[in-house]
């Protein structure tokens, strides 16, 4: 595929436009500035303006979670840590393909973005909450009732599975509203709004950063709840938030905003479904491998005990902030990349590929290098034992330097994915996944103990980057690339 240097930012998102519209964008959008079609923006700006809502929106996510570990581990200590830390894996797994539908629809939205159709942004909008509020019912129903034998099949430790089942049970009743939430986010990114996004999601975190050490220590005559505090402080969070977000659309009249037009589309269309599933369907079954595979590894680390669950969490915690450049960076590709094929400037993606690969070096990299200088005291935030750290100090610096290759390959599968190419990207990380991280796990484990389990994720991400860049070197880059719907 033939490539231009970064002279334009038309063919861009997030305050850029990549279409016709004028310079203040379509009326659906007000308030999102959007630059004339030949403004001499050079990509790497465009990228930053886009991108650093997004990256403290997806930090805002996450520190709402992390602030209820935060409070559980040293308030209520570290059974109670553990017990929140067993049910990670399984909340991740019953989110994983709604985080794959928000991928597709955003992938579509930002292609019709990008071709100044709102018709058909509100109408992938419709079909995709349509299908996820169907899932989440499901979700609702049965795990609220399997809730204990599906925490017991995973080995969590006997002396936290009655606290791990009180606030799995909680979490797993909210999915449908949470499967809201997380879509809406990621579909307002298809049409370059991120502002509203990080709005959204400071609202919650504030919200939950009040209410879990209210609900822990039962402040102004609330009940006193334990570990199920975190559980209902994220609830009240994304339920207050989700309503904030309503009227923020309407106020703003976002073409994602809940009013009679949008809801008229709320409804599954089979061909944009197909289209929607196209993408997401391999980016939901690579999450739900993903998940599956860390239910393998926690099953490892659980038969550790306690102490090594509760390690576990807060590596977890530290290696997600750490990941969040390079996820950003990722959809951000996608949403460039897929505004600018829907505005006709496909020759603009491998400058894009470029700008993504040299952002993710500087960005996530630079964070690599704080957690190895700060990493004791980053494991102090969430473990009071001072053996429990030095576990979780152990396996961080394992594998934190790895997150650099893992941003690589995933801006890579970002900007493939921008095309509707997904089939092979996806199954180059289940390959890998299926075939390097469980083995070298399961091997290395029995040879080196818990620290050996840790060695499978550096062996995984070299993996899938030297795959993925021989795909989009030899074959991607060849084909003809169009508009999806």
């Amino acid at each position: 595929m033939r490539t231009t240097t970064e002279t334009s930012a038309g063919g861009s998102a997030g305050g850029t436009g990549t279409g016709t519209g004028s310079a203040t964008g379509q009326s659906g959008l007000q308030g999102v500035p959007v630059a004339p079609v030949n403004a001499p923006r050079p990509l790497w700006k465009v990228f930053l303006f886009f991108l650093a809502p997004m990256l403290l929106s997806n930090i805002l996510q996450s520190l709402s979670g992390t602030l209820n570990n935060i409070y559980v581990g040293q308030m209520l200590g570290v059974r109670a840590l553990a017990a929140v830390s067993s049910f990670f894996p399984v909340m991740f797994f019953f989110i994983a393909f709604v985080i794959g539908l928000g991928a597709g629809a955003s992938v579509l939205i930002g292609q019709a973005w990008g071709a100044r159709d709102v018709a058909k942004v509100k109408a992938v909008a419709g079909t995709t909450l349509s299908v996820g509020i169907l899932m989440g019912l499901l979700v609702a129903v049965f795990g609220g009732i399997f809730t204990t034998p599906m925490l017991a099949s995973l080995g969590t430790p006997p002396d936290v599975l009655a606290d791990s089942t009180r606030y799995a049970r909680i979490m797993l009743i909210a999915m449908p509203g949470l499967f809201v939430f997380l879509m809406s986010t990621a579909m307002l990114r298809g049409v370059g709004d991120t502002i509203t996004p990080l709005f959204t999601l400071v609202i919650s975190t504030l919200v939950g950063l009040m209410v879990t050490p209210a609900l822990i220590r039962g402040w102004g005559g609330l009940p006193q709840l334990g570990v199920a505090s975190g559980a209902w402080a994220t609830v009240l969070a994304f339920v207050v938030a989700t309503i904030w977000l309503g009227f923020r659309l309407r106020q703003r009249k976002s073409p994602l905003a809940p009013d009679a037009e949008f809801f008229r589309h709320l409804r599954i269309q089979p061909q944009l479904l197909k289209a929607v599933l196209k993408i997401g369907v391999p980016t939901g079954v690579q999450m739900i491998v993903v998940a599956l595979a860390e239910v393998v590894l926690l099953s490892m680390v659980n038969a550790y005990g306690s102490n090594a669950t509760a390690a576990y969490g807060a590596v977890n915690q530290v290696v997600a902030y750490v990941q969040f450049p390079a996820i950003s960076i990722a959809i951000t590709t996608s949403i460039l990349g897929a505004q600018a094929i829907g505005a006709g400037r496909a020759n603009r993606l491998g400058a894009i590929a470029r700008t993504a690969l040299l952002m993710n070096l500087v960005l996530t990299g630079g964070l690599v290098l704080l957690g190895y200088l700060f990493s004791r005291h980053l494991m102090g935030f969430f473990i009071t034992s001072a053996p429990v750290i030095e576990i979780a100090q152990t396996l961080l610096h394992i594998m934190l330097w790895s997150l650099v290759m893992f941003g690589m390959a995933s801006a890579l599968s970002g900007i493939m994915r921008a095309s509707g190419s997904v089939l092979v990207p996806t199954l180059i990380s289940i390959v890998c996944i299926l075939g390097v991280e469980v083995p070298v796990a399961y091997v290395m484990g029995h040879r080196m103990g818990l620290d050996g389990i840790w060695i499978a994720y550096p062996a995984t991400f070299g993996a899938m980057l030297l795959l993925q860049t021989g795909y989009y070197q030899l074959v991607w880059r060849k084909k003809a690339i169009h508009r999806l719907v």
